[in-house]
């Protein structure tokens, strides 16, 4: 696997991004990090990655600091980090990155018929924000092929001012993404290129094209797996609050393999009643 470490220095206003949590509050939540999960999430199975007439298709992930606790079943990787906390209770070994995301699969999965993707892993491992290209003639597609990092913290103050995460509810016991399927070649190619342009519009720092990528991936979800948005668990409006996040800010997706949790929004403005992230840039 080949990876790329891009940085840029913009000379962005001094913000968040590199704090520390407070102990007091890791003492009671764990000292590991979280994984917020952008455009292009489930380009890393192999049954959708299977489907892509032009590999690699990309997806991205950011690694957040835990300075606040994360609702459970909301698609922000908290049962990997259970996982994680399990085997390394205090921090993470010595090692090479990869082979601790590959360890950490390995933990999480065994014995699972439907495993997790290796994003997860990756997420809470790698910090900064992280472009994971998923290619099913490598490894099967369960490892990516390649992977690009933004790693410089005025990124990092950046995402922080333009991504704000609005609670919608916990997943109920019950529900499942993948009750229908309609996986076609022409969306699985449209998923992955929504991956990559999330990253460019990081990169760039370009908070319109972010919130575009975030709602077509949010389309193409809502076409490729149905129950991601409308579910017989989820009791309430999703599809509806979706539109209103995408149309009156920049643009919106719902965290994680759908189904509640948060709806992360791009924004140049206060989002009422949002969370800010802190990114984990270190």
């Amino acid at each position: 696997m080949e990876e790329s470490d891009p940085t840029r220095d913009t000379g962005a206003s001094p913000a968040r991004a590199m704090h520390r949590p407070d102990p007091r509050l890791t003492s009671l939540i764990g000292w590991a990090p979280y994984r917020l999960a952008l455009a292009g999430g489930w380009i890393d199975q192999p049954f959708v990655s299977k489907h892509n007439p032009e590999p690699p298709g990309s997806m991205v992930v950011v690694s957040l600091l835990p300075d606040v606790r994360y609702m459970e079943r909301a698609g922000m990787a908290t049962g990997t980090r259970k996982v994680l906390l399990q085997i390394w209770p205090s921090r993470f070994p010595e090692g090479d990155p990869m082979d601790l995301v590959r360890a950490l699969y390995a933990a999480e999965n065994e014995g699972r018929a439907d495993p997790s993707g290796s994003q997860d892993m990756i997420g809470l491992i790698y910090p900064g924000v992280t472009r994971l290209d998923y290619d099913i003639a490598v490894e099967g597609g369960v490892f990516p092929c390649h992977m690009e990092r933004l790693t410089d913290p005025s990124v990092g103050r950046w995402l922080e001012e333009h991504i704000r995460l609005v609670p919608v509810g916990e997943r109920r016991y019950g529900y499942d993404p993948l009750e229908e399927k309609r996986i076609t070649p022409d969306l699985v190619a449209r998923l992955g290129r929504s991956g990559k342009d999330c990253f460019e519009a990081i990169r760039g720092m370009d908070a319109p094209a972010l919130g575009r990528s975030l709602t077509e991936c949010m389309a193409i979800w809502r076409e490729m797996l149905p129950n991601t948005v409308v579910h017989r668990t989820v009791d309430y409006d999703l599809a509806g609050l979706l539109d209103y996040y995408a149309q009156a800010y920049h643009g919106a997706m719902i965290s994680g393999a759908g189904g509640g949790g948060y709806v992360i929004v791009v924004t140049d403005e206060e989002v009422p009643g949002s969370l800010r992230v802190s990114v984990r840039m270190q």
